[in-house]
């Protein structure tokens, strides 16, 4: 899938460190009307094996999404032991139209878990850049028994949000990560959890802001 996708549309960024670059003006503007064009540079991980994940985009610019068919950690029982974490970075090209910007709202995660009487679970995710200084995780735990779909949200609010600089042309990666703990009580039996749904495939949807650069003078 190395840089194989191309789609129109609108994409977004940060729940994280800032960038040194100039800062978009105040205040919440409308999506921007042009075509946003979004490349999937790489897509690396054991929880997305080539071919096995996709990302596409809102008509309206407020939203893209990533789809994954076989995202699944798990542990117990005679599972590898290697299988307890599973994780994927994407890395994205994104082509915003002159003089607009760009960040990340909330991102919704969706998938199912089947976790015995003592398990464990977490999911989580990050979100920069190409270049940024640092990155925070967001994490969600689940513990067992549950049998059942989860859902998990990441939300930033709006006087934390941090934006693509203005300007200049940075990759933007998202890194998420499933891990699975079999516990000590039902350690012979296994627990599991996807990211994934009953047919195959479920809709990691990543809700955007935009704002306008400032005018150059």
């Amino acid at each position: 899938m190395a840089g194989g996708l191309l789609l129109s549309g609108a994409i977004a960024a940060l729940l994280t460190s800032a960038l040194p670059a100039s800062s978009p003006s105040s205040g919440f503007d409308d999506p921007p009307p042009d075509k946003i064009i979004i490349q999937v540079a790489t897509v690396n991980g054991s929880g997305c094996p080539q071919g096995t994940a996709a990302v596409a985009v809102s008509e309206d610019n407020t939203a893209f999404t990533v789809t994954y068919s076989d995202y699944l950690a798990q542990a117990g029982g005679s599972s590898d032991p290697t299988a307890f974490r599973r994780n994927c970075q994407l890395n994205l090209k994104v082509h915003v139209p002159g003089g607009f910007t760009y960040a990340i709202a909330s991102a919704d995660y969706r998938g199912f878990a089947s976790l015995q009487r003592g398990a464990s679970a977490t999911q989580r995710a990050s979100y920069y850049f190409q270049g940024s200084p640092s990155t925070v995780y967001k994490n969600h735990p689940f513990s067992g028994p549950l049998n059942d779909n989860w859902q998990a949200t990441d939300e930033t609010d709006w006087a934390q949000l941090v934006y693509a600089p203005c300007g200049v042309q940075r990759n933007f990666n998202i890194n998420t990560e499933i891990r699975v703990n079999a516990g000590t009580q039902s350690a012979d039996k296994v627990s599991f959890m996807t990211m994934d749904s009953t047919d195959g495939d479920i809709s990691t949807v990543y809700h955007l802001a935009w704002k306008e650069c400032p005018k150059k003078s």
